[in-house]
């Protein structure tokens, strides 16, 4: 188990649970596709290597059956509980790093938002494929690698929000702009670490009002309350911080999940590669 903290100050007391359950319950209909043009057949063996609360193994666990197998890892006590009551499924806490698993045992890893919390990025994919057998796939999966669009209607709003959540992050946890650019570089990991016949896709995840239940409880919760909210204060004018706390208020008249012109955008990049025969 690693003592370090990762780059965004992750550790294995770090407990995210509620926030990766509503992503999984919002991304639910691109996750899945992303998962089923993967080509998985019954009988592989996959690693969901930073679980999170376990969404994702049961539905790269139905494209195994029968005779495959998922196994989830994640740093965090916390969320291999989850996974466990969630998946029902073999799920250990331990750090990717370091996974317990012997070498070329699994025929696909499956990896979302997960390197870019680490120090060493590169470092994490090449112990990842350590464990493929030849002509395994790793897919590592990436949200947000284009700036998400939360307000279509005022592009002006979006923009000093989305820099104050950034002016927050650098501050929050000591880095550069630099250090924080491996939400971006999926594609050049895979290539660096000697992946073959590595390929890109990304997935628009785009909500319209009238939200569903799912959309409205992530958006609210993991966007509006936590990643904006009071913390983000200090960053915005005083006009912009009233104006957007009103578009994040559900009892006032301009709230944005009920607007009839909501229209959001966040992309979903999954990069593949597999490593040779």
């Amino acid at each position: 188990m690693s003592t370090t903290a990762g780059l965004l100050g992750d550790t294995a007391e770090r407990d995210y649970a509620h926030k990766l359950r509503l992503f999984s319950a919002f991304a639910e209909p691109e996750l899945r596709r992303a998962i089923g043009g993967l080509g998985l057949l019954p009988g592989m063996r996959v690693l969901d290597a930073g679980c999170g609360t376990g969404e994702a193994m049961a539905w790269l666990r139905e494209a195994v059956l029968p005779g495959g197998e998922v196994i989830g890892i994640d740093l965090a006590a916390a969320h291999t509980a989850a996974a466990a009551r969630q998946a029902s499924a073999h799920v250990l806490q331990a750090d990717l790093l370091h996974a317990p698993f012997a070498a070329s045992s699994f025929d696909l890893v499956w990896c979302v938002n997960t390197v870019n919390h680490l120090r060493e990025p590169l470092e994490g994919v090449a112990a990842l494929t350590a464990l493929l057998r030849p002509g395994g796939q790793i897919a590592l999966g990436q949200s947000s690698l284009v700036p998400d669009m939360y307000f279509a209607w005022d592009a002006r709003l979006e923009r000093v929000t989305n820099e104050a959540v950034r002016r927050y992050y650098r501050d929050r946890y000591r880095l550069s702009e630099r250090e924080l650019a491996s939400v971006r570089s999926v594609l050049g990991l895979l290539r660096r670490a000697g992946l073959r016949n590595v390929t890109v896709r990304t997935l628009m995840i785009e909500r319209v009002s009238p939200l569903r239940r799912a959309d409205e409880a992530y958006l609210g919760e993991a966007v509006f309350r936590d990643t904006w909210g009071e913390r983000l204060r200090r960053y915005l004018a005083d006009e912009d911080y009233a104006e957007l706390v009103r578009l994040c208020d559900p009892g006032d008249s301009q709230f944005a999940l009920r607007r009839p012109d909501f229209h959001f955008l966040q992309t979903f990049t999954l990069v593949v590669g597999e490593i040779a025969s």
